[in-house]
Protein backbone atom coordinates (compact mmCIF):
# COMPACT_ATOMS: atom_id res chain seq x y z
CA UNK A 1 0.00 0.00 0.00
CA UNK A 2 1.31 3.45 -0.96
CA UNK A 3 0.43 6.63 0.93
CA UNK A 4 0.31 10.18 -0.44
CA UNK A 5 0.08 13.41 1.56
CA UNK A 6 -2.84 15.61 0.55
CA UNK A 7 -0.46 18.56 0.23
CA UNK A 8 1.53 16.66 -2.44
CA UNK A 9 -1.48 15.96 -4.67
CA UNK A 10 -2.01 17.92 -7.90
CA UNK A 11 -4.91 18.07 -10.35
CA UNK A 12 -4.33 15.79 -13.33
CA UNK A 13 -2.53 12.98 -11.48
CA UNK A 14 -3.60 9.53 -12.72
CA UNK A 15 -3.10 6.43 -10.60
CA UNK A 16 -2.86 2.80 -11.71
CA UNK A 17 -5.21 1.68 -8.90
CA UNK A 18 -8.10 3.39 -7.05
CA UNK A 19 -7.18 6.00 -4.45
CA UNK A 20 -8.95 5.63 -1.10
CA UNK A 21 -9.57 8.14 1.66
CA UNK A 22 -10.26 5.45 4.25
CA UNK A 23 -11.54 1.88 4.24
CA UNK A 24 -13.33 1.24 0.93
CA UNK A 25 -14.22 4.89 0.26
CA UNK A 26 -12.82 5.75 -3.18
CA UNK A 27 -11.58 9.28 -3.82
CA UNK A 28 -10.86 8.65 -7.49
CA UNK A 29 -11.04 5.43 -9.57
CA UNK A 30 -7.97 4.05 -11.31
CA UNK A 31 -6.98 5.72 -14.59
CA UNK A 32 -9.15 8.79 -13.92
CA UNK A 33 -7.39 12.16 -13.45
CA UNK A 34 -7.54 13.72 -10.00
CA UNK A 35 -9.51 16.96 -9.99
CA UNK A 36 -8.98 20.12 -7.97
CA UNK A 37 -12.36 19.66 -6.33
CA UNK A 38 -11.27 16.18 -5.13
CA UNK A 39 -8.29 17.78 -3.39
CA UNK A 40 -10.50 20.56 -2.00
CA UNK A 41 -12.80 17.92 -0.50
CA UNK A 42 -9.86 16.26 1.27
CA UNK A 43 -8.85 19.59 2.76
CA UNK A 44 -12.40 20.39 3.90
CA UNK A 45 -12.69 16.92 5.48
CA UNK A 46 -9.36 17.33 7.27
CA UNK A 47 -7.85 14.25 5.56
CA UNK A 48 -4.07 14.53 5.41
CA UNK A 49 -3.21 11.20 3.75
CA UNK A 50 -4.75 9.02 1.02
CA UNK A 51 -3.76 5.49 0.06
CA UNK A 52 -3.58 3.29 -3.02
CA UNK A 53 -2.18 -0.06 -4.03
CA UNK A 54 -0.95 1.52 -7.26
CA UNK A 55 1.32 4.36 -8.33
CA UNK A 56 1.15 7.59 -10.30
CA UNK A 57 1.30 6.55 -13.96
CA UNK A 58 0.59 9.84 -15.74
CA UNK A 59 -0.13 13.52 -15.22
CA UNK A 60 -2.48 15.38 -17.52
CA UNK A 61 -1.54 19.05 -17.61
CA UNK A 62 -4.21 21.26 -19.07
CA UNK A 63 -3.82 25.02 -19.47
CA UNK A 64 -6.73 27.40 -19.90
CA UNK A 65 -5.63 28.17 -23.44
CA UNK A 66 -6.43 24.55 -24.35
CA UNK A 67 -9.95 24.65 -22.96
CA UNK A 68 -12.56 23.58 -25.49
CA UNK A 69 -15.34 25.86 -26.66
CA UNK A 70 -18.38 23.60 -26.69
CA UNK A 71 -20.49 25.98 -28.77
CA UNK A 72 -19.16 25.91 -32.35
CA UNK A 73 -19.88 28.92 -34.53
CA UNK A 74 -22.01 28.44 -37.61
CA UNK A 75 -18.97 28.56 -39.86
CA UNK A 76 -16.87 26.21 -37.71
CA UNK A 77 -18.27 23.05 -39.32
CA UNK A 78 -18.70 22.00 -42.89
CA UNK A 79 -22.21 20.64 -43.49
CA UNK A 80 -23.11 21.26 -39.85
CA UNK A 81 -26.64 19.90 -40.29
CA UNK A 82 -25.21 16.50 -41.31
CA UNK A 83 -22.57 16.17 -38.58
CA UNK A 84 -24.77 14.65 -35.86
CA UNK A 85 -26.14 12.01 -38.24
CA UNK A 86 -22.57 11.32 -39.37
CA UNK A 87 -21.25 10.96 -35.82
CA UNK A 88 -23.88 8.53 -34.59
CA UNK A 89 -23.83 6.36 -37.71
CA UNK A 90 -20.08 6.06 -38.25
CA UNK A 91 -20.00 2.33 -37.50
CA UNK A 92 -19.65 0.02 -40.48
CA UNK A 93 -23.38 -0.49 -40.91
CA UNK A 94 -23.05 -2.17 -44.29
CA UNK A 95 -20.34 -4.55 -43.14
CA UNK A 96 -20.71 -8.29 -42.62
CA UNK A 97 -20.26 -7.99 -38.81
CA UNK A 98 -23.03 -5.38 -38.59
CA UNK A 99 -25.37 -7.59 -40.59
CA UNK A 100 -24.48 -10.43 -38.21
CA UNK A 101 -25.25 -8.18 -35.23
CA UNK A 102 -28.66 -7.22 -36.63
CA UNK A 103 -29.39 -10.85 -37.48
CA UNK A 104 -28.76 -11.90 -33.86
CA UNK A 105 -31.23 -9.26 -32.67
CA UNK A 106 -33.80 -10.41 -35.22
CA UNK A 107 -33.38 -14.05 -34.19
CA UNK A 108 -33.84 -13.44 -30.47
CA UNK A 109 -36.68 -11.00 -31.19
CA UNK A 110 -38.39 -13.75 -33.17
CA UNK A 111 -38.10 -16.00 -30.11
CA UNK A 112 -39.61 -13.31 -27.86
CA UNK A 113 -42.45 -12.53 -30.27
CA UNK A 114 -43.29 -16.22 -30.63
CA UNK A 115 -43.14 -16.74 -26.89
CA UNK A 116 -45.35 -13.72 -26.21
CA UNK A 117 -47.89 -15.09 -28.69
CA UNK A 118 -48.01 -18.41 -26.84
CA UNK A 119 -45.88 -20.43 -29.23
CA UNK A 120 -43.51 -23.20 -28.22
CA UNK A 121 -39.88 -22.24 -27.66
CA UNK A 122 -37.06 -24.71 -27.02
CA UNK A 123 -33.87 -24.02 -25.09
CA UNK A 124 -32.05 -25.50 -28.09
CA UNK A 125 -33.07 -22.44 -30.12
CA UNK A 126 -31.46 -20.15 -27.54
CA UNK A 127 -28.37 -22.33 -27.40
CA UNK A 128 -27.99 -22.12 -31.18
CA UNK A 129 -28.20 -18.33 -31.06
CA UNK A 130 -25.60 -18.34 -28.26
CA UNK A 131 -23.22 -20.46 -30.38
CA UNK A 132 -23.68 -18.11 -33.33
CA UNK A 133 -23.06 -15.04 -31.15
CA UNK A 134 -19.84 -16.51 -29.76
CA UNK A 135 -18.60 -17.36 -33.25
CA UNK A 136 -19.21 -13.81 -34.48
CA UNK A 137 -17.73 -12.29 -31.34
CA UNK A 138 -14.48 -14.23 -31.52
CA UNK A 139 -14.01 -13.00 -35.11
CA UNK A 140 -14.84 -9.32 -34.52
CA UNK A 141 -14.87 -8.39 -30.80
CA UNK A 142 -14.06 -4.69 -31.32
CA UNK A 143 -16.75 -4.26 -33.96
CA UNK A 144 -19.45 -5.67 -31.71
CA UNK A 145 -18.53 -3.32 -28.87
CA UNK A 146 -18.75 -0.44 -31.35
CA UNK A 147 -22.23 -1.56 -32.41
CA UNK A 148 -23.49 -1.36 -28.82
CA UNK A 149 -22.61 2.34 -28.57
CA UNK A 150 -22.92 3.39 -32.21
CA UNK A 151 -25.41 1.04 -33.85
CA UNK A 152 -28.74 2.37 -35.06
CA UNK A 153 -31.04 -0.64 -34.71
CA UNK A 154 -34.50 0.74 -34.01
CA UNK A 155 -37.28 -1.18 -32.31
CA UNK A 156 -36.99 -4.64 -30.75
CA UNK A 157 -35.64 -3.00 -27.58
CA UNK A 158 -35.82 -6.09 -25.36
CA UNK A 159 -34.08 -8.23 -27.99
CA UNK A 160 -31.39 -5.60 -28.60
CA UNK A 161 -30.77 -5.23 -24.87
CA UNK A 162 -30.52 -9.01 -24.49
CA UNK A 163 -28.01 -9.36 -27.34
CA UNK A 164 -25.93 -6.41 -26.10
CA UNK A 165 -25.87 -7.84 -22.58
CA UNK A 166 -24.85 -11.23 -23.96
CA UNK A 167 -21.99 -9.67 -25.97
CA UNK A 168 -20.64 -7.79 -22.95
CA UNK A 169 -21.06 -10.85 -20.71
CA UNK A 170 -19.17 -13.07 -23.15
CA UNK A 171 -16.26 -10.63 -23.43
CA UNK A 172 -16.04 -10.35 -19.64
CA UNK A 173 -16.12 -14.14 -19.30
CA UNK A 174 -13.30 -14.36 -21.88
CA UNK A 175 -11.24 -11.92 -19.82
CA UNK A 176 -11.88 -13.98 -16.66
CA UNK A 177 -10.73 -17.08 -18.60
CA UNK A 178 -13.80 -19.14 -17.72
CA UNK A 179 -14.26 -22.59 -19.33
CA UNK A 180 -16.00 -22.68 -22.70
CA UNK A 181 -19.05 -24.54 -21.42
CA UNK A 182 -19.46 -21.93 -18.68
CA UNK A 183 -19.19 -19.09 -21.19
CA UNK A 184 -21.86 -20.71 -23.37
CA UNK A 185 -24.25 -20.94 -20.42
CA UNK A 186 -23.54 -17.33 -19.46
CA UNK A 187 -24.40 -16.17 -22.99
CA UNK A 188 -27.62 -18.23 -23.00
CA UNK A 189 -28.51 -16.81 -19.57
CA UNK A 190 -27.79 -13.27 -20.73
CA UNK A 191 -30.07 -13.73 -23.74
CA UNK A 192 -32.88 -14.88 -21.43
CA UNK A 193 -32.23 -12.83 -18.29
CA UNK A 194 -35.07 -10.36 -18.96
CA UNK A 195 -37.54 -12.68 -20.70
CA UNK A 196 -39.72 -12.34 -17.60
CA UNK A 197 -40.40 -8.74 -18.69
CA UNK A 198 -42.76 -10.24 -21.27
CA UNK A 199 -45.02 -11.23 -18.37
CA UNK A 200 -45.43 -7.57 -17.36
CA UNK A 201 -47.77 -5.02 -18.95
CA UNK A 202 -46.41 -2.49 -21.43
CA UNK A 203 -48.00 0.19 -19.28
CA UNK A 204 -45.26 -0.50 -16.75
CA UNK A 205 -42.29 -1.52 -18.90
CA UNK A 206 -42.73 1.42 -21.31
CA UNK A 207 -43.89 4.03 -18.82
CA UNK A 208 -42.21 7.40 -19.37
CA UNK A 209 -42.85 8.84 -15.93
CA UNK A 210 -41.65 7.61 -12.55
CA UNK A 211 -42.95 4.28 -11.28
CA UNK A 212 -45.17 3.97 -8.23
CA UNK A 213 -44.07 1.65 -5.42
CA UNK A 214 -46.54 -0.99 -6.60
CA UNK A 215 -45.26 -0.72 -10.18
CA UNK A 216 -41.67 -0.91 -9.00
CA UNK A 217 -42.47 -4.11 -7.12
CA UNK A 218 -43.88 -5.58 -10.32
CA UNK A 219 -40.69 -4.67 -12.18
CA UNK A 220 -38.66 -6.33 -9.41
CA UNK A 221 -40.68 -9.52 -9.93
CA UNK A 222 -39.30 -10.08 -13.44
CA UNK A 223 -36.35 -12.29 -12.31
CA UNK A 224 -38.88 -14.67 -10.76
CA UNK A 225 -40.83 -14.75 -14.02
CA UNK A 226 -37.61 -15.28 -15.99
CA UNK A 227 -36.62 -18.15 -13.73
CA UNK A 228 -40.00 -19.87 -14.05
CA UNK A 229 -39.85 -19.56 -17.83
CA UNK A 230 -36.32 -20.99 -18.01
CA UNK A 231 -37.10 -23.85 -15.62
CA UNK A 232 -40.66 -24.85 -16.42
CA UNK A 233 -41.19 -23.80 -20.03
CA UNK A 234 -37.75 -23.96 -21.65
CA UNK A 235 -36.30 -26.67 -19.37
CA UNK A 236 -32.98 -24.83 -19.28
CA UNK A 237 -29.96 -25.76 -17.18
CA UNK A 238 -29.50 -24.72 -13.57
CA UNK A 239 -26.69 -22.34 -14.54
CA UNK A 240 -28.94 -20.50 -16.98
CA UNK A 241 -31.70 -20.44 -14.39
CA UNK A 242 -29.41 -18.88 -11.75
CA UNK A 243 -28.55 -16.06 -14.14
CA UNK A 244 -32.22 -15.42 -14.86
CA UNK A 245 -33.07 -15.52 -11.15
CA UNK A 246 -30.11 -13.69 -9.60
CA UNK A 247 -28.91 -11.02 -12.06
CA UNK A 248 -30.30 -8.34 -9.73
CA UNK A 249 -28.63 -9.67 -6.59
CA UNK A 250 -26.02 -7.31 -5.12
CA UNK A 251 -22.51 -7.95 -3.87
CA UNK A 252 -23.43 -6.31 -0.53
CA UNK A 253 -26.45 -8.60 -0.03
CA UNK A 254 -29.10 -5.94 -0.62
CA UNK A 255 -30.35 -7.14 -4.00
CA UNK A 256 -33.39 -9.18 -4.99
CA UNK A 257 -35.12 -11.59 -4.95
CA UNK A 258 -33.04 -13.64 -2.45
CA UNK A 259 -30.65 -11.06 -0.92
CA UNK A 260 -27.60 -13.23 -1.60
CA UNK A 261 -24.24 -11.92 -0.44
CA UNK A 262 -20.96 -11.81 -2.38
CA UNK A 263 -19.65 -15.16 -3.67
CA UNK A 264 -22.98 -16.82 -2.87
CA UNK A 265 -24.16 -15.26 -6.15
CA UNK A 266 -23.33 -17.44 -9.16
CA UNK A 267 -20.44 -16.01 -11.24
CA UNK A 268 -22.66 -15.97 -14.33
CA UNK A 269 -25.24 -13.80 -12.57
CA UNK A 270 -22.47 -11.50 -11.31
CA UNK A 271 -21.16 -11.02 -14.85
CA UNK A 272 -24.59 -10.45 -16.39
CA UNK A 273 -25.38 -7.97 -13.61
CA UNK A 274 -22.48 -5.73 -14.66
CA UNK A 275 -23.14 -6.14 -18.39
CA UNK A 276 -26.85 -5.44 -17.91
CA UNK A 277 -26.14 -2.29 -15.87
CA UNK A 278 -23.74 -0.91 -18.50
CA UNK A 279 -26.14 -1.73 -21.34
CA UNK A 280 -29.00 -0.02 -19.49
CA UNK A 281 -26.95 3.14 -18.95
CA UNK A 282 -25.87 3.53 -22.59
CA UNK A 283 -29.31 2.73 -24.03
CA UNK A 284 -32.13 5.22 -24.43
CA UNK A 285 -35.08 4.46 -22.18
CA UNK A 286 -38.68 5.77 -22.22
CA UNK A 287 -37.95 7.64 -18.98
CA UNK A 288 -34.45 9.05 -19.77
CA UNK A 289 -31.89 9.62 -22.56
CA UNK A 290 -28.86 7.40 -23.09
CA UNK A 291 -25.53 7.92 -21.34
CA UNK A 292 -22.09 7.94 -22.93
CA UNK A 293 -19.78 4.94 -22.53
CA UNK A 294 -17.22 6.95 -20.54
CA UNK A 295 -19.75 8.02 -17.90
CA UNK A 296 -21.20 4.50 -17.72
CA UNK A 297 -17.74 2.99 -17.08
CA UNK A 298 -17.04 5.72 -14.52
CA UNK A 299 -20.27 4.89 -12.70
CA UNK A 300 -19.32 1.20 -12.54
CA UNK A 301 -15.85 2.02 -11.20
CA UNK A 302 -17.37 4.17 -8.47
CA UNK A 303 -19.53 1.29 -7.22
CA UNK A 304 -17.19 0.50 -4.30
CA UNK A 305 -18.24 -3.17 -4.04
CA UNK A 306 -21.87 -2.33 -3.32
CA UNK A 307 -23.74 -3.74 -6.29
CA UNK A 308 -21.02 -5.52 -8.20
CA UNK A 309 -18.22 -8.04 -7.72
CA UNK A 310 -14.98 -5.94 -7.86
CA UNK A 311 -13.19 -8.69 -9.82
CA UNK A 312 -15.89 -8.62 -12.49
CA UNK A 313 -15.71 -4.80 -12.64
CA UNK A 314 -11.95 -5.03 -13.12
CA UNK A 315 -12.31 -7.55 -15.97
CA UNK A 316 -15.08 -5.50 -17.58
CA UNK A 317 -12.96 -2.33 -17.46
CA UNK A 318 -10.01 -4.11 -19.07
CA UNK A 319 -12.04 -5.15 -22.09
CA UNK A 320 -13.99 -1.87 -22.39
CA UNK A 321 -11.37 0.69 -21.42
CA UNK A 322 -12.15 4.05 -19.81
CA UNK A 323 -13.36 5.33 -23.18
CA UNK A 324 -15.15 2.32 -24.74
CA UNK A 325 -14.89 1.62 -28.45
CA UNK A 326 -17.43 3.79 -30.23
CA UNK A 327 -17.13 6.68 -27.75
CA UNK A 328 -17.01 10.17 -29.25
CA UNK A 329 -14.34 12.35 -27.64
CA UNK A 330 -12.90 15.85 -27.92
CA UNK A 331 -9.13 16.20 -27.95
CA UNK A 332 -6.98 18.98 -26.53
CA UNK A 333 -6.59 20.51 -30.03
CA UNK A 334 -10.43 20.82 -30.31
CA UNK A 335 -10.81 18.01 -32.86
CA UNK A 336 -13.54 15.36 -32.44
CA UNK A 337 -12.75 11.67 -32.73
CA UNK A 338 -14.20 8.20 -32.33
CA UNK A 339 -12.44 5.60 -30.19
CA UNK A 340 -11.63 2.54 -32.32
CA UNK A 341 -9.42 0.43 -30.04
CA UNK A 342 -8.45 0.40 -26.36
CA UNK A 343 -5.23 -0.43 -24.56
CA UNK A 344 -5.87 -2.36 -21.35
CA UNK A 345 -2.46 -1.20 -20.06
CA UNK A 346 -3.19 2.49 -20.82
CA UNK A 347 -6.98 3.00 -20.88
CA UNK A 348 -6.70 6.81 -21.00
CA UNK A 349 -4.82 6.62 -24.33
CA UNK A 350 -6.85 4.58 -26.82
CA UNK A 351 -6.55 4.46 -30.60
CA UNK A 352 -8.82 7.03 -32.26
CA UNK A 353 -10.03 8.15 -35.67
CA UNK A 354 -10.44 11.88 -36.23
CA UNK A 355 -13.95 12.71 -37.41
CA UNK A 356 -13.84 16.51 -37.28
CA UNK A 357 -10.48 18.28 -37.38
CA UNK A 358 -9.44 21.21 -35.20
CA UNK A 359 -10.82 23.62 -37.81
CA UNK A 360 -14.27 22.07 -37.70
CA UNK A 361 -14.00 20.20 -40.99
CA UNK A 362 -15.55 16.75 -41.38
CA UNK A 363 -12.58 14.66 -42.55
CA UNK A 364 -13.43 11.04 -41.72
CA UNK A 365 -13.22 8.48 -44.48
CA UNK A 366 -11.90 4.99 -45.06
CA UNK A 367 -8.51 6.56 -45.77
CA UNK A 368 -8.32 8.48 -42.48
CA UNK A 369 -5.41 7.02 -40.56
CA UNK A 370 -5.99 6.00 -36.92
CA UNK A 371 -3.99 7.78 -34.24
CA UNK A 372 -2.59 5.83 -31.30
CA UNK A 373 -2.61 8.20 -28.34
CA UNK A 374 -0.19 5.88 -26.57
CA UNK A 375 2.40 6.82 -29.17
CA UNK A 376 1.31 10.41 -29.88
CA UNK A 377 1.87 12.18 -26.56
CA UNK A 378 1.01 15.64 -27.94
CA UNK A 379 -2.66 14.74 -28.12
CA UNK A 380 -4.87 13.65 -25.26
CA UNK A 381 -8.58 13.30 -24.63
CA UNK A 382 -10.01 16.47 -23.12
CA UNK A 383 -13.51 15.09 -22.56
CA UNK A 384 -15.96 12.43 -23.62
CA UNK A 385 -19.07 13.71 -25.36
CA UNK A 386 -22.47 12.53 -24.19
CA UNK A 387 -25.11 11.58 -26.83
CA UNK A 388 -27.36 14.44 -25.70
CA UNK A 389 -24.49 16.90 -26.04
CA UNK A 390 -23.77 15.68 -29.58
CA UNK A 391 -27.38 16.24 -30.58
CA UNK A 392 -27.43 19.70 -29.00
CA UNK A 393 -24.23 20.83 -30.74
CA UNK A 394 -24.53 19.11 -34.10
CA UNK A 395 -28.11 17.95 -34.47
Amino acid sequence: MNFFNTNDLRPGLIFSEPVYTEGTNILVPSHFPLRQKDIDLLVSWGIDVVKTEGNIIEEVVESRQNEVNLSPKDDDLSSKKDVYKFLISDVEQNSGPYRDYKSLIEKINGVFVGFKAGGDVEIRTIDNIAVLLLQHLRDNPDSFIDFILGGEVSGSELAKSSVNTAILSALTAFELKLPNHKIHNIVSGALLHDIGMLRLSKGITEKKGSLSEAELEQIKSHPLHSSRIVQKELFGSQEVNLIALHHHERWDGRGYPDKLLGPAIDIGARIVSVADAFEAMVSKKPYRPSMGGYQAVKNLLADNARRFDPAVIMAFTKIMGIYPIGSIVRLNDKSVARVTKVHSSAPMRPVIQILIDNKGKNIASDKTQPIDLLADKKLFIKQAMEPAELKKLYG
